[in-house]
């Protein structure tokens, strides 16, 4: 049987990439958004014709009691033995001129999502004594980044609760890591950053793509990573 793989945020460009390797990989993918479920849904069909196992799934990872409900019909399928937290978002401001709302649906989405979606899949998947978490944050989140204060306080925290979990499950044969990719080709990037800038910014010269970073969570997904836990991997062509 196909040990199963909840990505969130699985409609965007990282979040897609990753599913489409984790399926490539062997899992049966759960391809989940909020807002872009046809986007998920499209990402979910072309893994079906490609004769992968994979599902769509509609949640907002911010309401907890919702989440809750979609993640308990999940589990009556069986358990869920790798969560990639990718869903995030970043509505960038200089903190003298941010709003409360954008701190907080920053912190939101990126920190009480990573919460409300893990908490409830821990004990399923602790009882079959084989897991991987894996935790999207950011270079803002190891650097800190002008006018993303919230961003980086939530992808920083998340970093945090990743290796306080990870000392929590290492005995149960659960591995817990964090992916922190630098600038990476998609819409979240696209028309920020100029060719010249990033030539100035990446020792490598180039934006990373959505593909480099689903191979670092593949590997850290397999049975290869077995030993390595509570560990940032920075996919980020070597800012520093």
């Amino acid at each position: 049987m196909r040990k199963r793989a909840l990505i969130t945020g699985g409609s965007g460009d990282i979040g897609a990439a990753i599913a489409a390797q984790l399926a490539a990989d062997g899992y049966a993918v759960i391809v989940h958004a909020n807002r872009q479920l046809e986007k998920a849904q499209a990402v979910v069909n072309d893994l079906l014709t490609q004769g992968h196992a994979a599902q769509a799934v509609q949640f907002d990872v911010t309401d907890a009691a919702a989440t809750q409900a979609a993640l308990e019909t999940l589990l009556q399928e069986g358990p869920i033995q790798v969560i990639v937290n990718n869903a995030g978002i970043h509505d960038d401001a200089v903190m003298a001129g941010m709003t409360h709302a954008q701190w907080q649906s920053v912190i939101d989405v990126s920190l009480n999502g990573f919460f409300n979606v893990t908490q409830p899949l821990l004990l399923p998947m602790t009882r079959t004594r084989w897991g991987r978490i894996i935790n999207i944050a950011s270079i803002a989140g190891v650097m800190g980044n002008r006018g993303q204060t919230n961003y980086a306080a939530a992808k920083a925290g998340l970093i945090g609760a990743s290796k306080s979990l990870a000392l929590e499950l290492a005995s149960r044969k659960i591995t817990v890591n964090v992916v922190a990719p630098g600038i990476i080709t998609g819409n979240m990037t696209e028309d920020v950053f100029s060719p010249e800038a990033i030539k100035q910014m990446v020792p490598a010269q180039r934006a990373g793509t959505p593909e480099e970073v689903a191979h670092a969570v593949s590997f850290l997904a397999s049975d290869k990573a077995a030993y390595i836990t509570s560990q940032v991997i920075q996919v980020n062509g070597g800012m520093a």
